[in-house]
């Protein structure tokens, strides 16, 4: 077993990314360095994103982040088909099946079968769902806020238009997604 370098005992989640950098740079010379470093820093900032809002806002309102996205998708777009709350929220059906069970048991979501197809099912949000997707999302865009201030309003503009492009770009290289 090798031991691990010095450097390796002060990372933590972010620093990681720098350090990894060196690492495969070394191992790997042949290696896109800067498409690692630029997948890895956005892999952790969206992590940290997540995490972060998730413990400030959605687990103290009483559900995860998958089930506040099936919230959110409900709110704005619904009532839909189950399959269809899947495919916005970035899910599988199993799993917003999953989640409906918890968010109709809450009184924050209805499930009823579709009549033109008996296997299809309808997920509608109650007024109790509206009241608390609405009420947590206030707070959550205040979170959103705390995070993007890091950023100009000109820089905000430049990351969204940079991220538009790489997502239409990687929508032309054809990259498996679950939706």
């Amino acid at each position: 077993m090798t031991a691990r370098p010095a450097a390796s005992e002060n990372l933590d989640y972010l620093s990681f990314v720098d350090y990894a950098i060196a690492k495969v740079g070394r191992e790997l010379p042949a290696a896109d360095l800067m498409a690692m470093r630029l997948v890895l820093t956005l892999h952790r900032v969206t992590s940290s994103l997540v995490y972060d809002l998730e413990s400030a806002v959605h687990r103290p309102s009483g559900w995860s982040w998958p089930g506040f996205r099936v919230l959110f998708v409900l709110w704005l777009a619904g009532p839909l088909a189950a399959k269809r709350v899947a495919e916005l929220a970035g899910m599988s059906r199993a799993a917003v099946s999953a989640l409906i069970n918890t968010l109709e048991r809450d009184g924050l979501a209805t499930r009823t079968r579709a009549e033109h197809d008996r296997r299809a099912v309808t997920l509608t949000l109650t007024d109790a769902g509206h009241h608390a997707i609405t009420t947590a999302f206030q707070v959550h865009n205040e979170r959103e806020q705390a995070w993007t201030n890091a950023l100009s309003k000109t820089e905000q503009t430049t990351l969204v238009g940079l991220l538009d492009k790489l997502i239409h770009g990687a929508q032309a290289a054809a990259p498996k997604t679950r939706f």
